[in-house]
């Protein structure tokens, strides 16, 4: 698989995922909305069924009060008046509750209204009844029980409780219909809801089984070209190995080589300044009538040349001067890079140092030096490694000898070394308060025989790139930071606990 294909099944990966998620969000909020709504709809049709059994337990209070009232008028028996008190009290109680359970229709609240009003007559001619027995007027009271079933107040509560019922019947009605059209939308809505779900979740089941098999077969891929990469690098790293030691040779040739025409040219250089001697002797000599007489030890002195003559010999010793001066500086890179080669082919053997001691030994050697300038170096507490002792001595030997070097004219000398570990690394800090190196420069010290700042110290510009590539040869990293001025910190950075494996079969 490509990455381009790579990236677009991870895409649309990613917008399936987000549009089943959206779909599980958009299902389980409709889902929400139409169950409350369904709720709430059968709420209103149980609400229905309630006003309707109170208009029912109403009439059913009445129609006792009613009874009673007849058997008492009949028979003016106490246990009559008992039950027409006990209903009667009842009554109006239950107008109230009808009242309050249908004040959600306006019509019904006009119903009720006028409900209350026959209920009030009703019991009204009830009293009147109950009072003419309780007062012997018992031919008055038979003639109320006579039309008491086709008076006014009768007739209205039979039509307003029928008007209500009919009401409620209707909305009954509507609203069942309603719940049922809830319930329907409900349930759709989770059936399909639930279907495209499964849909989801066959194709991500497809797609991921998809992108199983096509990691099986980049595994299996990668399996086979990190074979093919561990032979390949093998490979390499003889090539690169064998390519070092020739280029080791090759340079230690040709440092060899050149020092046999630099050893020839020196010693004709010595021959020629014995033949300046005696040239301009023998040119003194003719110059001069008088004749040399020998000293007290019978040497012969030199005598004078003429002016003209004088100039010249001057000029012939400072040209065989510069040609000695270069010379020696030939011979002290040819040294430098021979002295390389030969680091270069050293095996690294990785040992238990104690740093503080180590650094404190380096600094005990250059403490004459240090005096002589004022300089105070202070080793602060080092974290203890696993290192090539040697290579330690040369890096940290190297960093405070070109501290002492450049230290700023006029201003006694602090040079500063401290150390601290950070997640398997050993991090040493060397700060002195030196003249410091320009920030356009900090690369350049690190090259081989180039130097940075004024050039009145002596060197080849090889120290630091020699340090260089023993921190990096050691498994560590090396860094400057420093403004002209201010002083230098050289960062050095190695492994707390170094083989040396990997790094001695690469060099």
């Amino acid at each position: 698989m490509t990455a381009d294909a790579a990236r677009k099944r991870a895409f649309w990966q990613i917008v399936l995922l987000t549009a089943g998620l959206l779909v599980l969000i958009a299902i389980s909020a409709a889902s929400v909305i139409f169950v409350n709504r369904a709720r709430d709809d059968q709420r209103w049709v149980t609400h229905t069924v309630e006003v309707q059994n109170q208009i029912s337990n109403l009439l059913l209070e009445i129609r006792r009060a009613e009874s009673a009232t007849r058997a008492y008028l009949l028979s003016s028996g106490p246990q009559f008046l008992t039950e027409y008190e006990t209903s009667s009290s009842a009554i109006l109680p239950a107008v109230d509750k009808l009242t309050k359970l249908a004040n959600d229709n306006p019509a019904q609240v006009t119903n009720s209204a006028k409900l209350r009003a026959a209920v009030e007559q009703r019991l009204a001619e009830f009293g009147r009844g109950i009072d003419r027995i309780k007062n012997n007027e018992v031919q008055t009271s038979i003639e109320i029980l006579r039309r008491g079933g086709a008076n006014e107040a009768v007739q209205a509560i039979a039509d307003i409780t029928r008007a209500m019922r009919a009401e409620e019947g209707r909305l009954f009605v509507e609203r069942t219909r309603t719940a049922d059209e809830s319930q329907q939308w409900a349930s759709f809505i989770t059936i399909a809801g639930s279907a495209l779900v499964v849909l989801f979740a066959a194709v991500s089941v497809f797609l991921v089984r998809q992108s199983s098999n096509a990691r099986d077969e980049a595994e299996a891929k990668l399996r086979d070209n990190n074979l093919n990469l561990e032979t390949t690098v093998q490979e390499r790293t003889a090539d690169l190995r064998e390519a070092n030691e020739e280029i080791q040779r090759f340079a230690y040739i040709v440092s060899h080589d050149l020092r046999s025409p630099l050893v020839n040219i020196m010693g004709f250089t010595s021959e020629l300044e014995e033949l300046r001697g005696d040239i301009f002797r023998r040119i003194a000599t003719l110059a001069n009538e008088e004749p040399v007489v020998p000293d007290t030890d019978g040497n012969l002195p030199e005598p004078a040349l003429p002016a003209e003559d004088k100039q010249l010999s001057s000029d012939f010793s400072e040209a065989l001067g510069f040609i000695k001066s270069s010379i020696g500086k030939m011979d002290r890179l040819i040294s430098a890079i021979l002295n390389l080669t030969r680091e270069g082919r050293r095996e690294f053997r990785p040992v238990k140092i104690d740093t503080r001691e180590l650094i404190e030994g380096i600094a005990s050697t250059v403490a004459h030096q240090a005096s002589e300038t004022e300089t105070q170096i202070h080793v602060e507490p080092l974290p203890e490694i696993v290192s090539d002792r040697l290579s330690l001595e040369q890096i940290f030997g190297n960093l405070i000898d070109n501290a002492l070097k450049y230290l700023k004219t006029g201003v006694p000398g602090d040079i500063r070394i401290k150390g601290r570990t950070k997640m398997g690394f050993a991090i040493f800090e060397v700060i002195d308060n030196g003249r410091g190196i320009d920030p356009k420069d900090h690369q350049r010290i690190f090259d081989l025989f180039r130097r940075a700042g004024t050039q009145d110290r002596p060197g080849q510009g090889i120290g630091l790139a020699h340090v260089r590539a023993l921190v990096r040869r050691l498994g560590g990293t090396m860094s400057v930071s420093s403004e002209l001025g201010n002083g230098s910190t050289f960062t050095v950075t190695l492994p707390a606990r170094w083989t040396g494996k990997s790094r001695n079969e690469e060099s």
